[in-house]
């Protein structure tokens, strides 16, 4: 079979990859084997492949292709995730563009449109993940909208109503004024921004008094309901039982007191607004104070922002407060740092609203999740310094709310039947619902009619939490012999980021319906940053396009390239050097391949001693760097396996063993040796298979004719076996005395080709076994072992070893000496120059002690220098 020159990448990826395919290689069916399963984090529906997706499924993809040719049955299932928010906003974008506004339809007008533009777009990225050679079984993609998933979902929350933890109830939340619904906690991102601190007196009713109040939000003033002093405040013992007059509103609101009230902070006095700060809600609720919610759900004012009706509320505070200005009720503006909540999908600023929500009570829940994490360790976290996040969030829960006001999601099982604040049943049909109606109303006479259920959709990660289950049937059919054989899952990859959002909830949720925790392993991977440092953004435009690099530096370049420069846990600083980097071995390991091809055999030949000796240092290097990637995979260090299968054959096998076992010029190959050669490449592909697969694939093909049952994908993982360290200890030894050899050539001008002879002082007692390689390599006529130091010759040493070359008909000797005293020349000078600068007084005194140091250090290193080249001279002259 002719190999080619040059190494197609494109040509050759598409090819294994449709011949993987072809022969189901990525599929996985119950059987007697041990699973090995991954699922995968499932991207939005809406999402095309960036650097994180790239990181995060290269590392699953190496796991799954590893545990592939251990012998176990890899299952790694794909899906794509709904993505409520973000697909909304999405569909609704399209629908203006269309001059549809989304609130003159109906919702099941709605529900087409987004199953039009889910079809059209959804799961791209899953078709752009097999670019990147991502072996997931195609068969069992899910999507978080199937019937099945959806059915779980439903099933989930019913039972979770039914065991009493989940609850409706009227609490302040996080509104996200862009996407119009509610977020949880956790979606919410406080960033430090630059503001204003607005000084604005309130007249007293009754007096001439005023009192001046400092708030950041002027707009607010709209929803003021009284002033709070703190009763120990001497300064406004005056005010305690009058009523205050807000600005331009003039409603009068009572001033009360409230040791909540922090003396130190801006003025002393604190207005309350309960429906747009949680502490202000408390406040109301303690004294009950009026609710007055300002804001539409876009954030513009309602009819209590009086001539500010409809504006927006970042406009409303420039211009309220010019008003207040003119008016004579702003004091004074301050400078003023705070953090702000932003929707994490949006970016959106966040205004906390009163809202009837639906929410999930979690202290009990996490508990078994707490135990798993941070006592019995059942679950790991690699690296384990996310323990401490996890325990920060978990030990600090608060209920979820799982409610969102949009249409595109998993609709709530909530059925209202009357008018009622409790006049609603919970069930996973509306014919189950319609039965639980009649019974809590008593009411035979109500048909399915008379239900109007819900409008809410559910928490997109309400439905993700479930994923590991849910993907097997786990929820609606727990005894299915799936769920049973590959639950609970090995090991899932994903991002530190949604350690809390997704992670956490998913180890809840697998406690609360398996007993069981729903993988044994998480693998936080860092996040992709640029050269500054800076995290790669759409906004930023420092992300590179993910396809384009894979067509610049192939797919097995870019997996390289990614992965060379990350350790679990710490973000990523990527550079596309590191993927030429990639490209650059795979020509290496394809040039390799075709030299080794491209040698003639000799079958009659005998083997040499110095290919003997080379092919069993190379079998135990092999075992022992197999022991270390072992390590390495059992700790999650991705990139120290890659980097230690990358050394192995760069330097061992391709610098060192072919050029240790290469034929002479025109020469043949005995055919053992090849045999042993390519029989160690197949092993190299192995353990490097799982981070290229594609040119690895190509290589293990074009070695030999091979059936589909023979392919590289599904052979066998190497096994271990002992390994002679001292063996090894000693090759090392051998290499630097190979490399002695070759510097001094270089240096001395010593032609590769010409022959010379070498003697050695062996103090190390190395044995003369490797006296064949040694001779190979540095072209060396005769090895002989002395006991003194030879004159007219070169020396080094390997440690306590002495090596000489013998300078007559090696060395023009005259020319020698010249260049030896022209750098004892130089190297005298530099010392005098060091040494003058040490003896100045000031200089010593008065310099940093580091750079004292570092002079120091010159003059000793010259001194050494001097005396090695006077010891070269005196053996020459």
């Amino acid at each position: 079979m002719a190999i080619a020159a040059k190494y197609n990448a494109k040509e050759i990826e598409d090819k294994w990859y449709d011949y993987w395919m072809k022969n189901n290689y990525f599929h996985s069916e119950v059987n007697e084997k041990e699973p090995y399963t991954i699922v995968i984090p499932p991207p939005n529906v809406t999402g095309v492949l960036h650097m994180g997706h790239m990181l995060n499924n290269t590392i699953q993809d190496v796991l799954i292709r590893r545990a592939r040719l251990q012998g176990y049955n890899a299952c790694w299932v794909p899906g794509t995730d709904h993505a409520s928010i973000a697909t909304e906003a999405k569909v609704v974008a399209k629908l203006k563009a269309e001059g549809i506004d989304k609130n003159t339809i109906s919702r099941e007008e709605f529900m087409k449109h987004a199953w039009e533009w889910t079809d059209n777009y959804g799961g791209v990225i899953l078709n752009q993940l097999k670019k990147l050679g991502a072996s997931c079984d195609w068969e069992r993609t899910k999507f978080t909208l199937d019937e099945k998933l959806y059915s779980s979902v439903i099933k989930s929350f019913v039972d979770l109503y039914n065991k009493g933890l989940i609850y409706r109830g009227y609490r302040m939340v996080n509104w996200d004024p862009e996407a119009k619904t509610t977020l949880s906690d956790e979606e919410v991102i406080y960033e430090e921004k630059q503001g204003n601190l607005y000084y604005i007196n309130y007249k007293i009713e009754g007096c001439d008094d005023t009192l001046t109040i400092a708030t950041t939000r002027p707009e607010t003033i709209f929803g003021d309901s009284a002033i709070c002093i703190n009763p120990n405040d001497e300064r406004f013992t005056h005010l305690k039982g009058k009523k205050a007059i807000v600005p331009i509103v003039n409603r009068v609101i009572p001033i009360i007191e409230d040791e909540y009230v922090d003396l130190e902070f801006g003025t002393g006095c604190l207005k309350v607004t309960p429906a747009h700060d949680e502490n202000d809600k408390n406040l109301g609720e303690k004294h009950h104070l009026e609710v007055i919610d300002i804001f539409n759900d876009d954030a513009s004012l309602n009819e209590y922002g009086i001539h500010y009706q409809g504006k927006d509320r970042f406009q409303v505070r420039k211009e309220f407060s010019k008003e207040l200005e003119e008016k004579g009720f702003l004091v004074k503006t301050e400078q003023h740092t705070n953090k702000v909540g932003t929707s994490e999908r949006t970016k959106a600023v966040i205004e906390p609203k009163m809202s009837d929500q639906w929410f999930l009570k979690m202290e009990d829940l996490a508990k078994p999740a707490i135990k798993a994490v941070l006592e019995t360790e059942e679950v790991k976290l690699f690296p384990d310094k996310f323990k401490n996040t996890y325990s920060h969030w978990m030990n600090n829960i608060r209920d979820w709310n799982i409610s969102r006001q949009l249409w595109w999601g998993h609709r709530i099982p909530a059925y209202y039947f009357g008018n009622g604040k409790e006049d609603f049943v919970v069930a996973e049909t509306l014919e189950e619902a319609l039965q639980l109606a009649i019974e809590k109303s008593g009411n035979k006479n109500l048909t399915t009619e008379d239900l109007k259920q819900d409008n809410d959709a559910l928490d997109t990660w309400f439905s993700s939490w479930l994923w590991p289950m849910s993907v097997f049937d786990g929820i609606n059919n727990p005894d299915n012999k799936e769920f049973k054989y590959y639950y609970p899952t090995n090991d899932l990859v994903t991002g530190p980021d949604i350690l809390f959002f997704w992670v956490a909830r998913m180890i809840i949720a697998g406690y609360e319906y398996t007993g069981k925790k729903p993988f044994n392993n998480v693998y936080l991977t860092g996040l992709v940053r640029d050269k500054q440092r800076r995290k790669m953004s759409k906004s930023l435009g420092n992300s590179p396009d993910a396809l384009k690099l894979i067509e610049d530096f192939s797919a097995d370049g870019v997996r390289v390239g990614l992965l060379l420069s990350n350790a679990a846990g710490n973000d990523l600083m990527f550079d596309e050097a590191l993927c030429q980097q990639g490209k650059g071995f795979g020509n290496k390991i394809w040039n390799a391949f075709r030299l080794v091809k491209g040698w003639d055999v000799d079958k009659n030949k005998e083997q040499p001693q110095s290919a003997k000796i080379a092919i069993d240092w190379y079998k135990n290097t092999f075992q022992k760097t197999l022991v270390e990637i072992e390590d390495h995979f059992s700790k999650y260090r991705i990139s120290d396996a890659l980097m230690a299968t990358y050394k192995l054959i760069w330097d061992d096998y391709c610098s060192w063993l072919l050029e240790m076992v290469k034929p002479p010029y025109g020469e043949a190959i005995d055919a053992k040796t090849l045999d042993e050669v390519i029989s160690l490449l197949e092993d190299n592909l192995k353990i490097l298979h799982p981070f290229m697969p594609f040119l690895t694939e190509e290589i293990w093909q074009n070695i030999t004719e091979r059936s589909s049952e023979d392919a590289l994908i599904i052979s066998t993982w190497p096994a271990q076996t002992e390994f002679d360290q001292e063996f090894i200890a000693d090759f090392e030894m051998v290499k630097d005395i190979i490399s002695g050899i070759r510097t001094i050539r270089k240096d001395k001008n010593i032609s590769f080709k010409d022959t010379i002879e070498l003697s050695v002082i062996n103090n190390e007692k190395l044995k003369e076994d490797y006296d064949s390689v040694i001779a190979k390599l540095g072209n060396i006529s005769a090895i002989n072992y002395v006991t003194e130091q030879q004159e007219n010759a070169i020396s080094y040493r390997v440690k306590s070893n002495e090596y000489f070359i013998p300078m007559e008909g090696a060395v023009d000797v005259e020319a020698e000496i010249e260049k030896l005293k022209e750098e004892l020349k130089y190297n005298q000078g530099f010392l005098k120059s060091v040494e003058k600068k040490l003896s100045n007084e000031r200089f010593v005194n008065n310099a940093p002690e580091k750079v004292v140091a570092m002079e120091k250090q010159k003059k000793a290193d010259a001194e050494a220098k001097i005396e090695a080249i006077e010891q070269s001279l005196a053996s020459l002259q």
